[in-house]
């Protein structure tokens, strides 16, 4: 009988920017500038302005349940920049900033949120995908798209995002078994949050990081701090870089400053204790301290990027309110073609005034 260790796994963690918005030299990567901070540090701004607008509406009765991102803009904008323009970029529900960094416009955001479908409409030739709401079933789509890519030779990876919650669908699994052993290009970005509805962390799993469920499926897994928008930005583009041996997890340690949906109340589990300790690792503040310390951000320059957004937001609102519905909308784009089924209920819709109300 002989008795030896089988396998013996690490996980590493990595923060390159701390909480005052000081950078280790030796980490930061050679590929980002002082000029991509910047924008960055824009975009940042802008996905937590746009947030604060959504929030409003949905107040208002303008917008429908809504996900708030505040707290997680250095995990959506770190990744979201790490891509290349033909790079498959597959969501959840919460990457606002992510989308807007995919050039997403603005207007058919805000039209998603006041309920309807069109507004998560991809146009062009991106490969990006929409809004997914049930928990866990983008990755497998992921999946799919990281194979398509394999299988095409296109050298293109597909990133996919999924909550510390998600970690615990048999999707998340049943995905990374696939990716593994097909060494797809694919990268999970695990945006661990801490908080899934009002389930925490601690109840997700026994595991020391969620990363650490990338070894049983024999892939690479890594531990960021996720409020450092470069930390992230580096980790995913050197899984991008490695995408050709196979997929890596990175998991992005962030906190979710406000509730999960607008038809959450964390007060009701969560103490504001917590929340305060979370407040000095702010994603943007860390961000801002660096660029003032270097002579490249002031008081002046930030009135003027939030009057700027302000506006464009505004106008993002009004384009998307001007919006006329169209409910024959409802029969397109379920089937590539439209079965005789779908045309008789058209028909007798039309018939009878459907859409009015009637005759």
């Amino acid at each position: 009988m002989l008795e030896t260790g089988a396998f013996e796994g690490e996980i590493k963690y990595l923060q390159i920017m701390d909480e005052k918005g000081n950078v280790d030299i030796a980490l930061y990567p050679k590929d980002l500038d002082d000029t991509k901070i910047l924008s960055m540090y824009n975009y940042m701004l802008l996905a937590r302005m746009f947030d604060a607008k959504v929030l409003s509406l949905q107040r208002q009765g303008r917008a429908v349940t809504y996900a708030p991102l505040v707290g997680e803009e250095a995990t959506q904008i770190g990744t979201a920049f790490a891509l290349r323009k033909d790079d498959i970029f597959v969501p959840s529900f919460r990457q606002h900033g992510s989308y807007i960094v995919r050039g997403f416009p603005m207007e058919s955001m805000f039209l998603y949120w006041r309920g309807y479908e069109e507004g998560a409409s991809v146009q062009g030739d991106k490969g990006d995908l929409p809004v997914a709401v049930p928990v866990a079933t983008q990755v497998l789509h992921g999946v799919g798209m990281a194979f398509a890519q394999k299988y095409k030779k296109t050298g293109n990876v597909a990133l996919v995002y999924v909550g510390d919650g998600g970690t615990s669908e048999g999707e998340f699994y049943e995905a990374l078994n696939v990716a593994g052993v097909m060494k797809l290009p694919l990268i999970v970005i695990i945006e661990n949050n801490q908080w899934a509805i009002s389930i925490p962390r601690a109840k997700q799993s026994a595991a020391k990081t969620l990363a650490q469920k990338a070894i049983a499926a024999g892939i690479r897994g890594v531990q960021v701090d996720g409020n450092d928008v470069v930390a992230v930005y580096k980790a995913t583009k050197d899984a991008i870089d490695s995408a050709a041996d196979g997929p890596t997890v990175i998991e992005c340690v962030t906190y979710r400053m406000s509730m999960h949906t607008t038809a959450d109340d964390p007060t009701k589990y969560r103490p504001d204790s917590e929340v305060e300790q979370w407040k000095p690792k702010d994603p943007i503040s860390r961000v801002k301290a660096y660029l003032e310390g270097k002579g490249l951000w002031n008081d002046e320059l930030e009135g003027k990027a939030t009057a700027e957004f302000s506006k464009r937001i505004d106008e993002a609102v009004e384009k998307a309110e001007k919006f006329v519905e169209n409910p024959e909308s409802m029969f397109d784009n379920i089937y590539s073609f439209m079965p005789d089924i779908l045309k008789d209920e058209l028909e007798d819709a039309k018939a009878n005034g459907f859409w009015q109300g009637g005759k």
